[in-house]
């Protein structure tokens, strides 16, 4: 078995700094928590996921899932590199999965734009007033 240092060498420098900000960014809204089912990093509000982080340790390329229900960033977000709908049935729901590792991956501000719409679409009214008022 290989160490995880191994792994995190393979995975690209500027797609980990993306995952990064994305992370922080998803994590810094408000009522927001970490969790780890299925052995991959989510943000979650209230319970519920509003954004799919995956696994940052270079075994599965790097990317975000993210439930857009805005037609036009939904869209938008399709049109990235690898980009399609989330499997498992979520993809009907408006689910798009971006991965981060390829050539002309979206900018992590347009990536933290997306999580902010896909928590608006989970998070309770007081928490969207709450950020709202930030």
């Amino acid at each position: 078995m290989t160490s995880p240092e191994v792994w995190t060498v393979a995975v690209p420098k500027n797609a980990l700094k993306k995952w990064e900000k994305v992370r922080e960014f998803a994590l810094g809204l408000p009522g927001a928590a970490e969790d780890f089912p299925w052995g991959e990093t989510v943000a979650k509000v209230n319970k519920k996921v509003f954004v799919f982080m995956g696994v940052a340790d270079g075994s599965y390329p790097m990317g975000v899932t993210v439930k857009l229900k805005d037609d036009e960033a939904h869209a938008h977000a399709l049109t990235c590199p690898g980009a399609e709908p989330a499997g498992y049935g979520l993809g009907k729901a408006g689910w798009v999965s971006i991965p981060l590792e390829q050539q002309g991956a979206p900018a992590a501000e347009l990536l933290c734009d997306w999580v902010e719409e896909s928590y608006r679409t989970i998070a309770p009214k007081k928490l969207i007033a709450e950020l709202d008022a930030r």
